[in-house]
């Protein structure tokens, strides 16, 4: 794997794509974004992704198989304690997940359902042809990110059911103003104890897989309150999966 050469990007994207007027356009943004870490043709050729990664809880470190597929199943491994427990299951109708107090696998209810299927639109990123999904895009100005010049920009996706309330799906972006790659994203929580809290993913780390280029280090948690590091150790492209990795299983 190659470290993605921040030095090269500027100079390759600066040269030959870019006067600075034009690189302040939201779709400019979003197709050198899409350029820089692989193109939209090999982003679309993807049939999934297995991402190997490791969290920390307590001081305990906890593997994980997290599965995505562009037909829109989805899955999450957790290996703890000698299990394998399986959360954010879904089969492309069935949304499941275990039970961490009775161990026992348990279905989500419909609303929870129906706004996991709008997401089935969005592998392996929600930014390929977002103007032909009904997605709006708007870029917000600039704004510091860690110490670095970013430009924000706003996507709203079809609007999602919670508690029984359609609400608007929206998500910020931090582009990083020289390599175009996200430093950043933000979106509101809904539900919840922490329901009107931000939710904050930083990404850094990207490294090239097969041609394209991934964050191989998130943290994800609250914005400006506390934050969880997920590690990714490896990621493969069209992994081998079967059906019955996904079904829910009947008693």
């Amino acid at each position: 794997m190659r470290k993605l050469k921040i030095t090269f990007m500027v100079g390759a994207i600066m040269a030959m794509a870019f006067t600075t007027t034009q690189a302040q356009d939201v779709d400019e943004i979003i197709s050198t974004y899409l350029e820089n870490i692989g193109g939209v043709d090999a982003l679309k050729s993807l049939k999934g992704m297995k991402i190997t990664a490791k969290v920390n809880q307590g001081g305990m470190e906890i593997p994980l198989d997290i599965y995505q597929m562009a037909d829109g199943r989805q899955m999450t491994s957790i290996s703890f304690q000698g299990m394998t427990i399986k959360q954010g299951v879904f089969d492309g109708e069935t949304l499941w997940g275990t039970n961490f107090q009775t161990m026992k696998a348990e279905k989500s209810d419909s609303e929870a359902t129906s706004n996991q299927k709008l997401d089935a639109n969005d592998f392996p990123d929600a930014l390929i042809d977002y103007k032909e999904k009904g997605y709006t895009a708007e870029l917000l100005g600039k704004e510091d990110m860690d110490g670095s010049e970013t430009f924000k920009v706003k996507l709203v996706k079809e609007p999602r059911m919670i508690d029984g309330v359609e609400v608007d799906d929206i998500t910020y972006y931090y582009f990083d103003t020289e390599a175009f790659i996200p430093l950043a994203q933000e979106s509101e929580i809904n539900q919840g104890p922490q329901k009107g809290s931000i939710q904050q993913i930083k990404f850094s780390d990207y490294q090239e897989v097969d041609g394209l280029y991934f964050p191989f280090s998130m943290t994800q948690g609250i914005k400006d309150g506390m934050s969880q590091p997920i590690i990714i150790d490896a990621i493969e492209l069209n992994p081998e999966v079967a059906d019955a990795d996904f079904a829910f299983p009947e008693e």
